[in-house]
């Protein structure tokens, strides 16, 4: 597919079937630093050790995925999100708040068991579950299609993740991308990081709110989001244009390249423009994570009007 600029630095597309899609979509027009030199910028993240116990004595930790705390079971509760069981600290009658919670999972035909509060520490990361850790089902991704379905006719954002391995990373932009209201979040199905307990706690559960699609080719799904009426934006540090004057009314899917590598080059090829943040210091880049956020901010403030009813300009 060959791209082409005019006089007015209007994108032309040879393949008239995308093109006539993304005018219906109000795409915008297309930024300058088309086809800049790849990203360099920016490991599989595994499910977290339980904590140790001291002196190799205690309860063991028992086998499954566990959310920790009254917030999260009560937001898996509320969400639907597929729970096993439900872990409660001995003596939790005594507990009007938890009590109400155990409840309300008894409810939803949730089995409850009740354990010495030493079972919890185990399975806890942080010391704190506060009474209740849930053993949760594989996390249920959703198909790029489902995320496409969920943009309608105005502003929309989709995150695309180009191998990022990091957890800590991952869950970071989970949760910026839920904060500034993106349809969903796209990532690779192998050589990146996945939801796992430790993304629930780096989202603040917003693993539990948003759409995630898994994709075996990251530069296919950005086709189909194109075919979508997608424009597709690449954060390159070698990028030419800032952020402030790029293209990011309307449709957008940003592209997040890897800690160590950045965007890879085939994906880089199928982006439309690239963009980068603005910087005055010395420090060589932001991490990922506040990459994106910054990123995705500047999508909001340029799409504020037709995201927020009364917007002032």
């Amino acid at each position: 597919m060959v791209r082409q600029q005019n006089n007015r630095g209007q994108r032309t597309d040879s393949r008239s079937t995308c093109n006539d899609s993304r005018k219906a979509a109000g795409a915008p027009r297309s930024a300058k630093g088309q086809g800049s030199a790849p990203s360099r910028g920016k490991s599989r993240a595994g499910k977290p050790s339980p904590r140790p116990v001291r002196g190799g004595q205690g309860p063991a930790a028992p086998a499954g995925s566990f959310l920790e705390g009254r917030r999260a079971a009560a937001e898996a509760l509320r969400t639907g999100f597929p729970i096993k069981r439900a872990l409660v600290a001995e003596n939790a009658s005594k507990d009007v708040t938890l009590s109400q919670l155990v409840d309300a999972l008894r409810s939803a035909s949730v089995p409850v068991q009740y354990v010495a509060r030493e079972q919890l520490e185990v399975i806890s990361s942080h010391g704190a579950h506060q009474g209740i850790a849930l053993e949760v089902g594989d996390y249920p991704y959703a198909d790029l299609a489902d995320i496409i379905a969920r943009t309608g006719d105005g502003p929309a954002l989709v995150v695309v993740l180009d191998h990022v391995t990091d957890a800590g990373n991952f869950g970071a932009i989970v949760r910026s991308a839920e904060v500034v209201g993106a349809a969903g979040v796209v990532i690779a199905s192998k050589r990146a990081a996945e939801v796992t307990v430790a993304t629930y706690k780096t989202s603040a559960g917003a693993v539990m709110h948003l759409p995630i699609a898994r994709v075996p080719n990251i530069a296919r799904a950005l086709e189909d989001l194109k075919e979508a009426g997608f424009w597709v934006c690449g954060s390159s540090e070698h990028a030419e244009q800032v952020c402030w004057d790029a293209p990011l009314a309307g449709k957008v899917a940003m592209v997040m390249g890897s800690e160590g590598e950045g965007i890879s080059r085939l994906v880089l090829e199928t982006c439309d423009f690239l963009t980068k943040l603005p910087q005055r210091g010395e420090t060589e880049s932001l991490n990922v994570a506040q990459a994106a956020t910054t990123m995705m901010f500047e999508w909001m403030r340029q799409n504020r009007s037709g995201l927020f009813a009364g917007a002032v300009e």
